[in-house]
């Protein structure tokens, strides 16, 4: 089935960008489960109605915003290995990023430690920088997340502050134009 969104299709050397499809949901709900995948996103493993909702936000971006998240897939296994893109999530949060674009990715803890964040995440910046042009772009990450902290510098992202988001602790990052 495909989308009546027109999201882009971005391919990288390993990867490919594309619009989430109602398949890769079963992969999607495995990941949110998963106590080691988030151990960096609130710690809680997310039940399959919680998934589901999270995985409609990437759909309601692109409607509404003509940006969003793309699914990962890894070219040569054709399977679903996570998300990567740009959001607008209204993140109540000092500092503010309000009018920000925020860059994110979520990797399948088996895909991770194969560079494939930083070659997802620099495709997502790109095309950013294609869609809204050389802004500041933010991104938060756990303070022990070492991994996404490289991933968030290897895009051009600095540390800009530490703070706390609905009882979590994060790094804000920005990326200045």
């Amino acid at each position: 089935m495909t989308s009546s969104l027109d999201i882009p299709v971005l391919e990288t050397e390993r990867l490919i960008l594309r619009g989430h499809t109602r398949a890769d949901f079963a992969s999607y709900a495995v990941m949110w489960a998963d106590p080691a995948f988030v151990q960096f996103s609130g710690g809680t493993p997310l039940s399959k109605e919680d998934a589901w909702a999270r995985f409609l936000r990437p759909l309601g971006h692109w409607h509404l915003l003509e940006f969003g998240f793309w699914a990962i897939e890894e070219k040569l296994s054709r399977r679903f290995v996570g998300d990567v893109g740009v959001a607008e999530h209204q993140r109540e949060i000092e500092p503010s990023l309000q009018g920000i674009p925020e860059i994110g990715w979520a990797l399948v803890v088996h895909a991770q430690g194969k560079g494939y964040a930083t070659e997802a995440a620099r495709a997502a910046v790109q095309c950013g920088d294609m869609r809204f042009g050389r802004v500041r772009t933010a991104c938060t990450i756990h303070p022990t997340n070492l991994a996404s902290v490289r991933v968030a510098e290897k895009c051009g992202h600095q540390e800009a502050s530490r703070t706390v988001h609905k009882g979590i602790r994060s790094i804000v990052f920005f990326r200045e134009p």
